[in-house]
């Protein structure tokens, strides 16, 4: 049951850039296809360097995803290179301009509604 949080400026394919991250985490995590939690958010203001020597530029997007803890950094590896691939399929995203965070958190912390954490 991941969370996806997407900021992006400069961009009107933000329903793209959803589709794009939720059929990688389909195809690497093995998550449920109906398993959609996102926010898409196009107005932001973002602030980025050019860190690492990657130079981004105004089509920048960063994709926050919360998660349960327990999948292998070799699945992590593989996530963050399809949400690339498909951003730029997708959406036309170069992938340089794709930042990625993944943040675990155990299932006592999420709770899906009414009130009640249904995975504690």
């Amino acid at each position: 049951m991941p969370f996806v949080r997407i900021d992006a400026v400069g961009t009107d394919n933000l329903e793209a850039l959803g589709n794009a991250v939720h059929d990688a985490m389909v195809e690497t995590l093995e998550i449920p296809a109906d398993d959609r939690f996102q926010v898409l958010n196009g107005g932001a203001t973002l602030k980025y360097d050019d860190y690492l020597g990657i130079h981004r530029d105004e089509g920048v997007v960063f994709v926050a995803i919360t998660m349960r803890p327990g999948r292998t950094d070799e699945r992590k590896k593989a996530l963050y290179r399809r949400i690339a691939e498909l951003a730029e399929e997708y959406a036309g995203t170069e992938p340089r301009n794709v930042l990625i965070t993944i943040n675990e958190t155990d299932l006592v912390n999420w709770s899906l509604g009414n009130g009640e954490a249904q995975y504690a």
